[in-house]
C-alpha cells in the first residue's frame, strides 16, 4: 500500500520539509495562496534546483553531500505539492585554470595552459578533448553511480550558445550598480583593477582580469587593454565570462534557479550575489547554508591538508546508504567526518531502518532513512 504523506509533510519538522516549505512561499496565486511556478501562458514549470561543481578537480565527498541534500529537499517538495522539479548539476568549466593539481600527470604541459578556460586546457590523461571534459565526465559517472536524477549543464556551452546573452546585456546595462555592490567588498588594491566582466584574450586565449569599459551594452561591446593593446570586443556568445559572484547571480537570473544550498564559508558571497541578482531583476534562490565537516581533531577539512575522508574510504567499511544517513542528520551543525564515525553510522542506519516500518506517517518523515530512500525503505535488515 502506498502511503500519502502530504498532510504529514505539511507539519513535519524534518529539515528537508522545512526547506521545501520555503519554496511554497516563493510563488503566490490568488489571495496570496501558495501556487506552482508558471510560464507566460500559465503552464506549470518545474521548480528548479541547482548544485555547482568546479571541474578543476575530481568530484569528492563534498560533491556527494551537496547533491544528496539538494535531492532530499527536491523529493520533499514533490511530496508536499506533487509539482514537477528539475535538478541541474552545473559545471563552472569556463573558469580560468589557476593552479596545476599535484595529483595528475603531465604537469609541465598543464602549466603551459594556465589562465585559459578549463575547457581549453588539454586533458592530462589523454582521454578527453579537455581537462574540463575529463572532470565533467568523472562528475557524471560519479552522480550516475549513486543513482542521482539530474541534468548536466556546462558553463562553457551556455556562454557559447548565447543562452546567457540577454542577461549579459543586463550586466553591462547595470554595470555601475553592480560595481557599487562589489567594490565595498574588495581591498583598495583589488578595487583599482576589478571588473565583473572577464574578457577572453584574442591573443592568448586567457581569461583576463583587467578593467573593462562598456562601449555598447545592447550590442555587448566592451573595451580593455590586453598586453599593451587596446581591444574592443563583443562579450556575447563566449567572448567573456563573469567574475564568480556576478556569474552566480547571472546564472540564477538566466536559468530561473529557485533553490541552491551552499556551505557556511560562502555565506557572505551568497549575500552579495543575491543583491546582484536583484539588480538583474531576479530573486535570490531559496537555500540552506550548511556547516562544513571537521576532521577527528575538530579542525576544518581541507584538500591541502589531506585531512578529509574520501567516499572510497567510507565505502570500504560502510554502505552508501549509511553515508547518506550520516550526511542527512543536522546539516546546520558541524560534524566530524573520519573513520571513527563509520561503525556507529552503520549501526544506527539499520536501527532507524527497522524502526521506520513500525512508525506512523509523521514519525516516518522525521526518520533519516525516509529521506535516504525517498520513502521506499527496504524491508530486509
Amino acid at each position: 500500500m502506498v502511503t500519502d504523506y502530504r498532510e504529514a509533510a505539511e507539519q513535519s519538522k524534518a529539515w528537508p520539509f522545512e526547506e521545501a516549505r520555503k519554496l511554497l512561499k516563493r510563488y503566490r496565486g490568488e489571495r496570496g495562496a501558495s501556487a506552482p511556478k508558471t510560464g507566460p501562458d500559465g503552464e506549470i514549470l518545474p521548480m528548479l534546483f541547482e548544485t555547482g561543481y568546479g571541474p578543476s578537480g575530481l568530484p569528492h565527498i563534498g560533491t556527494f553531500n551537496e547533491v544528496l541534500r539538494t535531492t532530499m529537499v527536491r523529493h520533499a517538495y514533490e511530496t508536499l505539492t506533487g509539482y514537477p522539479t528539475r535538478l541541474i548539476a552545473f559545471s563552472d568549466d569556463m573558469d580560468g585554470f589557476r593552479k596545476v593539481p599535484t595529483n595528475v600527470p603531465n604537469q609541465d604541459m598543464l602549466a603551459e595552459h594556465l589562465h585559459k578556460p578549463l575547457t581549453q586546457v588539454p586533458d592530462p590523461f589523454g582521454k578527453f578533448e579537455s581537462f574540463a571534459a575529463h572532470n565533467n565526465a568523472m562528475l557524471r559517472e560519479f552522480l550516475d553511480r549513486f543513482g542521482f536524477e539530474y541534468e548536466f549543464m556546462s558553463s562553457t556551452e551556455q556562454y557559447q550558445s548565447g543562452r546567457f546573452d540577454p542577461t549579459l546585456k543586463l550586466v553591462l546595462q547595470r554595470y555601475g550598480q553592480i560595481m557599487d555592490i562589489m567594490l565595498p567588498t574588495l581591498g583598495k588594491e583589488r578595487q583599482a583593477t576589478y571588473s565583473p566582466v572577464l574578457p577572453i584574450s584574442p591573443k592568448t586565449g586567457h581569461v583576463l582580469q583587467v578593467p573593462v569599459e562598456v562601449i555598447d551594452a545592447e550590442a555587448g561591446m566592451v573595451r580593455f587593454e590586453d598586453d599593451g593593446d587596446v581591444i574592443e570586443q563583443n562579450i556575447l556568445s563566449g567572448g567573456a565570462k563573469l567574475q564568480w559572484k556576478v556569474d552566480w547571480a547571472m546564472r540564477w537570473t538566466a536559468l530561473g534557479v529557485d533553490y541552491e544550498m551552499y556551505g557556511k564559508d560562502l555565506t557572505d558571497s551568497g549575500i552579495v550575489s543575491g543583491k546582484i541578482a536583484k539588480v538583474l531583476g531576479a530573486r535570490k534562490p531559496e537555500g540552506l547554508i550548511y556547516e562544513l565537516f571537521l576532521d577527528a581533531k575538530g579542525e576544518k577539512i581541507s584538500k591541502s591538508k589531506g585531512n578529509g575522508l574520501s567516499i572510497e574510504e567510507w565505502l570500504r567499511y560502510g554502505s552508501e546508504n549509511s553515508l547518506a544517513f550520516y550526511i542527512y542528520r543536522e546539516p546546520k551543525s558541524a560534524k566530524q567526518l573520519h573513520m571513527g564515525v563509520i561503525p556507529k553510522a552503520v549501526d544506527e542506519y539499520f536501527q532507524f531502518r527497522a524502526n521506520w516500518h513500525e512508525q506512523e506517517a509523521d514519525k516516518r518523515l522525521g526518520n533519516a532513512v525516509h529521506h535516504v530512500h525517498n520513502g521506499d525503505v527496504p524491508t530486509d535488515t
